[in-house]
C-alpha cells in the first residue's frame, strides 16, 4: 500500500486535515493478516478505481494491525490508525473480493462527476 506525495498534493487541504491524510511510503505485505485494535468506526466518503466515478460513506475501524512478510520475506507487523488504517482495510477487502459498495451506506452512494454534468 502507498499514498505518495503526488496524491497528497491532489487532495484538498481541508480534506487532508479532517481525515488526517499524510504521505504513506510503499509498504509490502505478502499473505497479510489484519487484526482490529480499536473496534470503534469512523465513516468517511470512499472511492475506488474499481468503480470509477462514484463514492459512498463507508465505516472503517479506527485502528488496525497488519502482519505478513515484506518484499525480503521478513516477518513484519504494522500498527496504524486513522487514514492509513482506512486504506489498509480497503485494500485488505480487495484481497477478499470485497468492494467498498459491499460496506457502504447505500443512501450515500453518489456520482462524483454529477456537479460537472449539471454545469
Amino acid at each position: 500500500m502507498e499514498y505518495p506525495q503526488k496524491m497528497l498534493e491532489e487532495t484538498p487541504a481541508a480534506l487532508r486535515e479532517v481525515r488526517g491524510v499524510s504521505v504513506l511510503p510503499l509498504r509490502v505485505f505478502v499473505n497479510p493478516q489484519m487484526r482490529v485494535l480499536d473496534g470503534r468506526t469512523v465513516v468517511f466518503q470512499e472511492a475506488c478505481e474499481s468503480i470509477s466515478g462514484f463514492s459512498a460513506a463507508v465505516p472503517r475501524y479506527l485502528s488496525v494491525e497488519v502482519s505478513g512478510l515484506n518484499e525480503k520475506a521478513e516477518s513484519v507487523t504494522w500498527k496504524t490508525s486513522g487514514w492509513a488504517a482506512r486504506i489498509l482495510q480497503h485494500e485488505m477487502d480487495h484481497l477478499d473480493g470485497v468492494l467498498y459498495i459491499d460496506r457502504m451506506d447505500s443512501k450515500s452512494f453518489i456520482n462524483i462527476n454529477w456537479p460537472a454534468y449539471n454545469e
